[in-house]
């Protein structure tokens, strides 16, 4: 018999590894910055070199935690919606079997520490691991759900994130454009 519950903390060191891996790569660029400016002299009257380090880092962490928490919230909920409008299945079964495509995204995180230094590197383990787990999903889910039933469902997963990645990306256009508008050149 097979625990359900075995995999269950996968997505938690998921998240956690890929946080790590944006955070180390975003603190030496970070780091660099500030020595550029000028300003890692000044902060290190105050803290040591392995403080700042560190502050930033942990910092780092939690902002990279949060943001991937909140996509993992997002994709369970548009999983579930999409397996809610086009299964016929009631009783939860197609959820537990995807559960176990919680591999993927463990294996990917910890690929994405060897890449901490190239952004590139953990971008494409992210995506790789999304567009994996996007075939795995589809194919076990697949299983029970009629022609329509499983257009309509990738047809569902492919214009929530279209539309969701092009709003980000205009709201990120417009503040920028206002940002360098307001600039006093």
């Amino acid at each position: 018999m097979r625990n359900t519950y075995l995999t269950s903390h996968f997505p938690l060191f998921s998240i956690l590894l890929f946080s790590i891996s944006f955070a180390i790569y975003t603190e030496l660029q970070l780091t660099e910055w500030l020595m550029n400016v000028g300003l890692y002299q000044g902060m290190l009257e105050f803290f040591s070199e392995t403080g700042i380090k560190f502050t930033l880092l942990f910092f780092l962490v939690l902002f990279f935690f949060m943001i991937f928490s909140a996509l993992k919230l997002i994709v369970d909920t548009v999983m579930e919606l999409s397996l809610l409008f086009f299964s016929q299945d009631v009783e939860g079964n197609e959820l537990r079997k995807v559960r176990g495509g919680t591999w993927i995204y463990l294996i990917a995180s910890v690929c994405s520490l060897f890449f901490v230094t190239v952004p590139i590197g953990i971008v494409s383990c992210f995506l790789a691991a999304t567009i994996i787990y996007f075939i795995f999903f589809v194919y076990k889910v697949g299983e029970s759900m009629s022609g329509a039933g499983l257009f309509g469902m990738i047809f569902f997963h492919v214009s929530f994130w279209s539309v969701s990645t092009a709003a980000v990306l205009y709201a990120a256009f417009r503040l920028y454009n206002s940002l360098i508008k307001s600039l006093p050149l």
